[in-house]
């Protein structure tokens, strides 16, 4: 195998829960050294399996290990003198520090980005936040139910107007947080090792929804033209974007963007042919001016529940319609779309437990396959990373002894 893409780097990351870790994860994946700075209470992100449906195992985390794979960890306590002198001799030749401590915490123990580009001019500093940095909201706390789903418009966007929101899964905005924010990390690291400049880069989850629904959000500029959501999917302006349920109650997923384009193929192809020519029904814009897309989405989802998702399956694939059965959580495990794809690896656990975990999604040729060390437990390496900072094992020790560093233990 080829060097590692970032072997050489090392990045300090200064944080807990998922966004900043899902950045910190990728750059530990291309070979960057990151060792994660974790309190001794641990993190929060270590205790959240009741909410997850499974097992509070330390042990046997899942979701630590997606989040935290192929780091070191060292538990220091940054209020204390000792741990902040240990926090500073860590940044002296880091390359990247990562965090999502709010700005507050950050200035108080001088970690804030104006501090610490002074004596570090060369470093990245990289943050993410609930809310951006600037604005009257810029200091409430940020997860990705709130800042991301609920105030950047999923909620009130995806749900059908007649219904409650959709229910959302933990971890959804903040890995689209953390994959921006590593691309915002390679491009000021290029910059710093061109230059000799350091930079900020910042991204926040209100920030990354904004741009996910940007083309909607966009279009909802022309209120004198379509339709604002919430929408139920039976009065869409286009009705071929929607989900069809099956004769044994899945759906299918189609998606048609332009439907004088796949009309009258997908009208056929579903057992219509007689209204492939109809005038009221095409193009689309006799549809909207005959106000016909509701009776059209009514006609196909009926004729989509004579017929199990096989049976459609294949006139879909030979016509070439754009459709996917909807897939439970428990299809993907399954899929081999995605095992084809290296989405997944089998992990076993030294309690002799394997289990399927999941890769970040991007792939390099030359690399080969992703590989998956687990997640350390809180200060795991401190000891190891503070000697090869210089520190006696005296001083280690005292360190120890006074709380300023921390290894966890049963």
């Amino acid at each position: 195998m080829s060097k590692k893409l970032l072997e050489g780097v090392k990045v300090i990351e200064l944080a807990n829960f998922i966004a900043a870790a899902t950045a910190g994860r990728f750059l530990a994946d291309q070979g960057a050294t990151v060792i994660k700075v974790e309190s001794a209470k641990g993190d929060p992100l270590r205790f959240t399996a009741p909410s997850e449906g499974r097992p509070l195992d330390w042990h046997e985390n899942t979701t630590w290990e997606l989040e935290n794979a192929n780091k070191l960890n060292i538990s220091i306590n940054t209020k204390s003198e000792e741990g902040r002198d240990a926090l500073f001799a860590l940044l002296e030749d880091a390359d990247v520090l990562i965090t999502n401590w709010r700005q507050g915490p950050l200035e108080r123990q001088g970690l804030d980005y104006e501090s610490l580009k002074k004596r570090f001019p060369k470093l990245v500093y990289a943050i993410c936040t609930g809310y951006g940095e600037n604005g009257p909201d810029k200091n409430l706390p940020g997860f990705d139910f709130t800042a991301f789903f609920a105030r950047g418009g999923y909620l009130e966007t995806l749900r059908q107007k007649s219904g409650l929101p959709m229910n959302v899964v933990p971890g959804t905005g903040d890995h689209n947080v953390g994959m921006n924010l590593a691309a915002g990390i390679l491009a000021a690291l290029y910059h710093a090792r061109e230059t000799g400049q350091g930079e900020k880069v910042e991204s926040s989850l209100f920030e990354t929804a904004v741009f996910n629904l940007g083309m909607a959000i966009q279009a909802a500029q022309y209120k004198d033209i379509g339709k604002a959501f919430p929408i139920d999917s039976s009065d869409y302006d286009n009705p071929l974007l929607s989900s069809w349920p099956t004769k044994e109650g899945r759906y299918i997923q189609t998606c048609m963007p332009n439907y004088n384009q796949y009309f009258k193929v997908f009208i056929a192809t579903i057992g219509h042919p007689e209204l492939a020519d109809d005038e009221r029904y095409f193009p689309i814009q006799n549809l909207q001016a005959n106000g016909l897309g509701p009776e059209l989405h009514k006609l196909i989802s009926e004729t989509f529940k004579t017929r199990t998702v096989e049976e459609w399956r294949t006139p879909l694939v030979e016509a070439d319609i754009p459709f996917s059965l909807a897939q439970s959580l428990t299809d993907i495990l399954d899929d081999p779309q995605a095992w084809d794809n290296d989405c997944f690896t089998a992990f076993e656990y030294e309690n002799g437990n394997t289990r399927t975990l999941v890769h970040q999604p991007v792939r390099f040729a030359e690399q080969g396959k992703p590989v998956y060390t687990r997640g350390r437990f809180p200060g795991e390496d401190g000891p190891e990373i503070l000697r090869q900072h210089g520190y006696s094992q005296e001083r280690i020790d005292k360190m120890l002894a006074d709380g300023s560093l921390y290894v966890w233990s049963e």
